[in-house]
C-alpha cells in the first residue's frame, strides 16, 4: 500500500481510521476485543511493537512511511477479510494468560476461564486431593494450561479429535514448560484414553446449535467448524460427554461443561439431571456443573 496516499503522520492519525474503518465495516467483535476501538488499539501497537498497555505516550509519536505500510495492510486485511484479530497477530489472552494461535484452533474464550482461580468451590471440596484431571475438546490447550496451575499436585488430560489442534496445544503447553504435567492426547472423546479416573472433567464442546451456525458473523466462518458445530441442539457432543463421564468420574468427581447461550437445549436434554448452573460475567447460563453421584448414583 502507498503510504503518499494517505495523509497520516502519527499514531493517533492511524488509530482514527482505523477506529473509523472497522466501524464502517460493520466488524463483529467477539474474539478478544468487544469494540472497534479496543481492536484497532490492541492491533496497532502490536504490529508496531510497542506495550499493549501503554497508548498514551506514544499516540503523537510519528510514523516511519514503513510503519504506516504495516498498520494499513493490518487494518485493511481485518475490514476486508473478516479475519478475527488473534489469526493476524497469532496471540490470543484469556485472564492473564498468553497463547499462540492460528486457524487450526478456535480463538480461546471460555467462561470456564473465570472459575478456575477459585477450583470451582465449593463444588470441588479438596482442590489439593485432586490428582487427575480430564480436559475435553482442548483446541489450543489453553484451560488445561490454566487448569495445570490452579491445581498444582494434578496431571492432566487434554483431548482433541484435531491433530491440527493438537499441534497448537503443543507449541502453548511447552511455551508454560508443562510438558511433564500436561499431556496432549488425539482421541474422539473418551476412546483413546488411558484406563484411569479422573476428579475433574471440564469441556468447553462444540455447541452451537444448527440454526445458530447459520446465522454467524463472518468471523467465524474463519474457526473450525468441527469446534463450533454442535448439531441441531447444539448438544451432540455434549450428550456423550455425559453419557461417558458416568464410568470415568472418580466416586466424588465432579464435570463441569459450558454451552454457551444454549441452557434451555441442554436442559430439554437432560430433563433427568438436576444441572448446576455457575455464575459467570455472562450470567448463569454458560456453565453447567454435574456429580458423579448425578450421573451413576450411588447403589444403583
Amino acid at each position: 500500500m502507498n503510504t503518499a496516499n494517505h495523509p497520516f503522520l502519527t499514531l493517533r492519525d492511524v488509530l482514527r481510521f482505523a477506529v473509523s474503518r472497522f466501524n464502517s465495516a460493520d466488524l463483529y467483535f467477539g474474539h478478544g476485543s468487544s469494540n472497534a476501538w479496543d481492536e484497532a488499539v490492541y492491533l496497532l501497537l502490536h504490529t508496531l511493537r510497542l506495550p499493549l498497555d501503554h497508548l498514551d505516550p506514544f499516540l503523537d509519536a510519528r510514523l516511519l512511511p514503513a510503519e504506516i505500510d504495516a498498520v494499513l495492510q493490518v487494518i485493511e486485511r481485518r475490514a476486508t477479510e473478516r479475519v478475527p484479530a488473534a489469526y493476524i497477530t497469532h496471540e490470543a489472552w484469556l485472564a492473564e494468560y498468553r497463547f499462540y494461535v492460528d486457524e487450526r484452533v478456535i480463538v480461546p474464550r471460555s467462561f470456564i476461564a473465570e472459575l478456575i482461580p477459585d477450583r470451582f468451590a465449593p463444588f470441588v471440596k479438596y482442590p489439593e486431593a485432586v490428582q487427575n484431571i480430564l480436559e475435553l475438546c482442548t483446541g489450543s490447550g489453553c484451560l488445561a494450561i490454566m487448569l495445570a496451575d490452579a491445581f498444582p499436585t494434578a496431571r492432566v488430560d487434554a483431548v482433541d479429535l484435531s491433530g491440527d489442534a493438537l499441534e497448537v496445544a503443543r507449541r502453548n503447553v511447552t511455551d508454560y514448560g508443562l510438558e511433564d504435567r500436561i499431556s496432549l492426547l488425539e482421541s474422539d472423546l473418551y476412546d483413546a484414553l488411558p484406563p484411569r479416573q479422573y476428579d475433574l472433567i471440564v469441556t468447553n464442546p462444540p455447541y452451537v446449535n444448527g440454526a445458530s451456525m447459520g446465522a454467524l458473523p463472518p468471523e467465524y466462518g474463519h474457526e473450525p467448524r468441527m469446534a463450533l458445530a454442535g448439531g441441531t441442539d447444539g448438544m451432540d457432543l455434549v450428550r456423550k460427554i455425559l453419557a461417558g463421564a458416568a464410568s470415568r468420574l472418580t466416586r466424588d468427581g465432579v464435570l463441569l461443561v459450558e454451552v454457551g447461550n444454549e441452557r434451555a437445549h441442554a436442559e430439554a436434554a437432560f430433563p433427568d439431571l438436576e444441572l448446576v448452573w455457575l455464575s459467570t460475567s455472562a450470567g448463569d447460563d454458560m456453565v453447567f456443573l454435574v456429580t458423579a453421584d448425578q450421573l451413576n448414583p450411588r447403589g444403583k
